[in-house]
């Protein structure tokens, strides 16, 4: 949503524990400022069938982020180049995929903000129905619809809808702390801490 969308995930993780941070894995692969936030619109493909994602960029809300959970899949692309722009056209903020894309090239140029575990140029098949809306494994992440997805260069971030208001305050404080703070007055409040950490552990070094 727009109130996170100059947030920072690295604050975001700040705030949140390990379970909401999706694995390293899934990484921005098509433009070079990859900012994304917003509310998951969530979909569920079996194995080497995309429709449900085809299906997708009909029907999720202008400013939505797609998030597919392919059940593992990195053998077949569940998205390419047609796909992406009429994704864009719609409104969409960009994709999340626990799977890989193609059309690379082309959702670059376009400044689609994509992030998947890689690119393959192998279409996936039509055939299966899978699911809207519901909960899904995305970078190890359980996302249900609705959850506020942020990403950016640093990583992506799951922010549980019931927990919105709660987490954009405590981020938007710790942003203004950071801020206010200067590099000397953070060495000092850190050189106490580390110091007083090592000493309570039996460090003399």
């Amino acid at each position: 949503m727009d109130t996170f969308a100059d947030v920072p995930t690295t604050t975001l993780a700040d705030v949140l524990s390990r379970e909401n941070i999706m694995d390293l894995g899934i990484r921005p692969l098509t433009t070079t400022s990859p900012r994304l936030a917003g509310p998951a619109f969530t979909v569920r493909c079996p194995p080497g069938d995309n429709l449900m994602v085809h299906a997708a960029i009909y029907r999720a809300g202008p400013g939505s982020v797609i998030v597919v959970d392919t059940g593992g899949d990195v053998d077949f692309a569940v998205a390419g180049g047609n796909v992406m722009a009429v994704a864009q056209r719609h409104g969409v903020a960009g994709l999340v995929v626990d799977g890989v894309i193609r059309d690379l090239a082309e959702a670059r140029d376009a400044g689609f903000p994509v992030y998947a575990r890689g690119n393959v140029p192998i279409p996936g098949a039509k055939k299966a129905i899978g699911a809207h809306n519901v909960p899904v494994r995305c970078g190890g992440v359980t996302v249900q619809a609705g959850d506020i997805v942020v990403a950016d260069e640093e990583g992506i971030v799951v922010v549980p809808a019931a927990r919105r208001d709660e987490v954009f305050t405590a981020a938007r404080a710790k942003l203004a702390k950071d801020e206010a703070e200067t590099l000397q007055e953070w060495e000092r409040a850190h050189r106490a801490r580390i110091d007083k950490a090592l000493a309570e552990l039996g460090f003399e070094g």
